[in-house]
């Protein structure tokens, strides 16, 4: 039971280090190579490439939506920016900041 704390302790201290603020330069190099990586995988795939059903995308996204929401947050609790493109707290999302030029 204890070494199963201690493994519980490790992960959780390793998830927060991956919450620490990410600049956009980091983001803006990570989202093309995420996206190469997947088309090499598809071009390997080939016509034998995974189908996903309506509700494995439905469980996907749910899942997806919460690690943002979690990520978020978290940011915002220590003081960082919100991921790369997502609407600041204090505004709803479209809200246009009158300190911004045009």
């Amino acid at each position: 039971m204890l070494l199963q704390l201690a493994y519980l302790g490790m992960t959780d201290a390793f998830a927060m280090l991956r919450l620490l603020p990410v600049s956009d330069r980091d983001t803006d190099v990570e989202i093309p190579t995420l996206r190469h990586q997947l088309m090499v995988v598809a071009r390997q795939l080939g016509k034998d490439r995974v189908r996903c059903t309506p509700s494995d995308r439905a469980f996907l996204a749910g899942g997806a939506a919460a690690s943002a929401a979690t990520g978020d947050a978290a940011r915002a609790a220590s003081g960082g920016t919100p991921r790369h493109g997502a609407a600041p707290a204090s505004r709803p999302h479209g809200a246009v900041d009158a300190n911004l030029p045009a």
